[in-house]
């Protein structure tokens, strides 16, 4: 069991790990390359360590020892109790939450072990967006896709905001990087998905007309804020596919698009995909 031990100092080198959070140039570098990342608010955490993270350390104010009691006393992991000046001096925000730890990355399985025996899956081309990125996750989990493919330049899904905007679902979906992208489009098909580009386009098809059609294996790509998908994307897929608007609207934000697209095309829905 660890012990909680108060620190006072924010230039503590033992509060490395939570230093300029709000930092996302750094953080993106750092935390893949040290093999780390955060979580915050109680139930983040216990999700990140029921998933398998091992946890390095955490950082609490006292008014969150008693919530997390247990999870100290199952961990040899060390524990640092600060005033919430001293969170916030160290992390750059104001820590509301109150619970933070460092945890272990594990390593990203390839991406044909996740497509095995998956069913529906979702690909994100260069969402670049934690916020957006971490929706679009936790719509997955809940809405029952079975796992994410994400293209080299898309966001980290486990950096803190990501994880906290999908409130530790990254954590329950598989994922994998695509590192050769549009390349392994090849992969995705050839594992017997149907490739469906949601975009606007003169061939796109209705999400309706996709859920009627009842493709045993569906693979959802979904393109980046803005721009969408790139050319060599809509080339590389087998459909386009858009969802119907009114009001003279053309599109959604990526990830509510990717909550209806989800809902459509669930398993055990209407159509019984």
């Amino acid at each position: 069991m660890a012990v909680p031990e108060r620190v006072d100092d924010p230039a503590d080198p033992r509060l490395g790990d939570y230093t300029s959070l709000t930092d996302v140039q750094l953080r993106r570098r750092r935390e893949p390359e040290e093999g780390l990342f955060i979580a915050e608010g109680e139930k983040v955490v216990r999700r990140a360590l029921d998933s398998g993270h091992g946890m390095r350390s955490m950082l609490l104010t006292e008014k969150w020892l008693p919530a997390m009691a247990d999870v100290i006393e199952a961990s040899e992991a060390p524990v640092y109790l600060v005033s919430p000046e001293t969170a916030e001096r160290v992390t750059g925000y104001h820590v509301h939450r109150g619970a933070l730890a460092s945890l272990h990355r594990t390593p990203l399985p390839a991406p044909a072990d996740v497509l095995a025996g998956a069913r529906r899956v979702a690909v994100f081309e260069d969402l670049v967006d934690h916020a957006n990125l971490g929706a679009a996750f936790r719509n997955a989990a809940a809405l029952g896709v079975d796992a994410a493919l994400l293209t080299p330049r898309c966001a980290d899904p486990l950096y803190r905001r990501a994880v906290k905007v999908s409130m530790g679902a990254v954590f329950s979906l598989p994922y994998a990087r695509l590192e050769h992208w549009p390349a392994d489009a090849d992969t995705i098909k050839q594992a017997g998905f149907t490739l469906a580009a949601f975009c606007l386009s003169d061939r796109s098809l209705t999400l309706d007309a996709l859920v009627a059609r009842e493709d045993p294996r569906l693979a959802l790509l979904f393109g980046s804020e803005g721009p969408g998908l790139t050319p060599a994307a809509l080339t590389a897929a087998d459909l386009h596919v858009r969802i119907p608007m009114q009001a003279g609207i053309d599109s959604l934000n990526v990830a509510a698009a990717t909550a209806v697209v989800f809902y459509a095309t669930r398993k055990n829905g209407p159509s019984g995909v």
